[in-house]
């Protein structure tokens, strides 16, 4: 499988990409800063240098299989980046993805996003832009599947989780379970327009997936 992750050099991305290519299948990291290629490629992954607030994807992803939104303005940047980045982003991916004849669309949104309301002051912008994000997705007509994983941590995987549509609590999982879960997702045609919380758990990242 040919897949295009944006928002390549977050760490989560740098984990599905080194699992992609372990596979044998071409993992393509969509990054802003041409200074990031080499550790893409340190990952087995190929560099795709494009600028997502100012450029549009098309080309970017040409000939996938598959594209993965993992792109997030990240900690301390403001309301507006928020919306250009998390929300517009994904938008471009859609259209990116309509214009390349790709059905297949794996978001990474967070845990509580459909409660934005919920969040304080300083974190409400994110959670609206992600769950305005998600909506789109879910109107694209596309083959999509929505994974809402709670806090990020960088402890090491166990590869055990929990999955749900609502899981009605918060928690943690390590960036290296939701890559996987991820890498399953995008194998599993039964993920195909479902969108659920992940934790880490009890149960195999795989047999979690293919339970959906």
């Amino acid at each position: 499988m040919d897949v295009a992750i944006v928002g390549g050099h977050g760490r989560v991305a740098q984990w599905l990409l080194a699992l992609l290519a372990g596979r044998g299948d071409r993992a393509r990291g969509v990054i802003r800063n041409p200074a990031q290629a080499a550790d893409i490629r340190e990952l087995g992954a190929e560099p795709v240098v494009c600028d997502l607030e100012h450029q549009e994807l098309t080309e970017a992803v040409a000939g996938a299989d598959a594209v993965v939104f993992a792109a997030g303005a990240g900690a301390g940047s403001g309301v507006e980046r928020k919306r250009t980045v998390d929300f517009g982003g994904a938008l471009k991916l859609i259209e990116a993805a309509k214009a390349n004849g790709v059905s297949r669309y794996v978001m990474v949104s967070a845990i509580g996003v459909t409660d934005p309301d919920h969040w304080s002051d300083e974190m409400r912008p994110y959670y609206r832009a992600k769950a305005d994000a998600d909506a789109q997705v879910e109107r694209s007509g596309l083959d999509y599947t929505i994974v809402r994983p709670g806090r990020l941590t960088d402890d090491r995987g166990t590869g055990l989780v929990e999955i749900a549509p609502s899981l009605n609590r918060y928690g943690s999982i390590p960036r290296d379970d939701v890559a996987l879960v991820l890498a399953e997702v995008l194998f599993a045609p039964n993920a195909i327009g479902k969108a659920f919380d992940l934790l880490d758990g009890v149960t195999p990242a795989a047999e979690a997936v293919r339970a959906l």
